[in-house]
């Protein structure tokens, strides 16, 4: 066992504003003073950090850590302070990032039968829709607030649509959403609340396609059908995990996505050399530099900043420090991402860097089941935004951004820009869109 440094002035102060907008300094500082570091979070569960890539990479496939908050050994999580506020009370616990084996191979392979790679291929078109129908809706006025206007609308819709949403009910997503991305520096009463109401709706919508679930799945059967269908054939998925289900593409998929295209616009913007060579690259109909540079920008500045809680389930250690049954273990993927033992000049943004396995989706069992459509939405957003708006630029001077504030996601609360005026694309628009 290694023991922790003895605090001195040194240390970095962790969870402040000042920290939310640039962690990267105190991380490093915990990479090399204190890899494995225990820490009382802002709503006060102790819980240690990982901050070194190999310790990291170790910890989120070590199945001596469970994903279930029964195995913490405070009661903390009954209050909702290590998940999701109200998952608990609204039945929605039995979802992929809450359960361990044999439950999550089980759930994975069911959700994985629906959830294919080939779905969201055949979504590429709607994607771009999307995409080119949000920046109409600003393009010609010459600013916009990127992430109001289009970070956050397009992977509402897009995961909407994916899931089968009815068109004249995806403005309660996108209110209840918005409720939820707001969880750093609101009630959480708010967010359960819209989880409540979330809950109640995928249910219903659950049943009503169940009801009318046809013999054979036709083309482009949306997700919730084919959750329905994976859990009717063989295998046994209940209502209660296709809801849950459901609720955590829902989750887990737009928040990380919203952050991609914020963190990812704000790094090309304030790294114009980077950018320039994307813009040339589009240009000339090459997008092997969006592919490996959306990777870059998932590792640079990602939009998952500490993998979703691991509880031991039994003495274990990483890093040389002693971990005890019950404890809290989150693996800081922002500090694994830029370790300088794995990455060369982790801190430089280099949009074509080839070596670059980052954890922004995680690793192991629990690697990210949406990492494919994430990508998908990325690369689209980024492409489009820097192809129709050239000189897009920041409207405000960087000091005078502000990041959210929560624990386990890293994004900007606006991003306001400028550019010349554009046309727009003409096309009509196919989806509801709030005032």
């Amino acid at each position: 066992m290694t023991d922790q440094p003895t605090p001195d002035s040194t240390a970095p102060e962790l969870f402040t504003w000042e920290f939310a907008t640039d962690p990267y300094p105190a991380y490093a500082w915990l990479r090399e003073h204190a890899p494995v570091h225990r820490t009382r979070l802002p709503s006060g569960v102790e819980a240690w950090l990982v901050t070194r890539y190999a310790d990291a990479r170790q910890a989120l496939a070590d199945q001596r850590l469970s994903k279930n908050p029964a195995h913490h050994d405070e009661p903390a999580h009954a209050k909702g302070k290590t998940g999701i506020p109200g998952e608990r009370k609204a039945e929605l616990m039995t979802h992929l990032l809450n359960i361990d084996p044999p439950d999550h191979t089980r759930l994975r392979r069911l959700v994985s039968k629906a959830f294919t790679p080939r779905r969201v291929a055949e979504f590429t078109p709607r994607v771009q829709e999307l995409t080119d129908q949000l920046i109409d809706r600003f393009a010609e006025r010459g600013s916009a607030d990127l992430i109001h206007d289009f970070a956050f609308p397009l992977p509402i819709y897009a995961i909407c649509d994916l899931l089968g949403v009815p068109r004249e009910d995806q403005d309660d997503f996108r209110d209840w959403a918005g409720m939820m991305i707001r969880h750093g520096g609101g009630p959480r009463g708010g967010v359960a609340r819209s989880v409540k109401k979330m809950r109640g709706y995928l249910s219903e919508l659950i049943h009503r396609k169940r009801e009318a679930l046809p013999a054979e799945p036709a083309p482009g059967e949306d997700l919730i059908s084919g959750l329905i269908r994976a859990s009717d054939h063989g295998e046994h998925l209940t209502e209660n995990e296709a809801a849950a289900m459901a609720f955590i593409l829902l989750f887990a998929g737009f928040e990380t996505t919203v952050n991609l295209i914020g963190n990812g616009t704000y790094a090309l913007l304030t790294h114009p050399g980077q950018r320039h060579r994307l813009q040339d690259a589009l240009r000339a109909g090459d997008r092997t530099l969006l592919e490996t540079g959306v990777e870059e920008l998932l590792r640079y500045d990602g939009p998952v900043e500490l993998a979703t809680w691991r509880f031991a389930t039994r003495p274990l250690t990483i890093g040389g420090q002693d971990i005890a049954p019950g404890d809290p273990v989150l693996v800081v993927l922002a500090a694994a991402d830029r370790d300088p033992e794995r990455f060369a000049d982790p801190d430089v943004l280099d949009l074509s860097r080839r070596d670059n396995q980052h954890l922004g989706y995680g690793h192991g069992i629990h690697y990210c089941l949406g990492a494919p459509l994430a990508r998908l939405e990325g690369q689209t957003a980024l492409a489009t935004l820097l192809t129709r708006l050239p000189d897009l630029r920041l409207a405000v001077d960087p000091v005078d951004l502000r990041w959210r504030g929560g624990l386990i996601m890293r994004g900007l609360r606006t991003l306001p820009v400028e550019f010349t005026p554009a046309p727009r694309t003409g096309t009509e628009s196919t989806f509801p869109v709030q005032t």
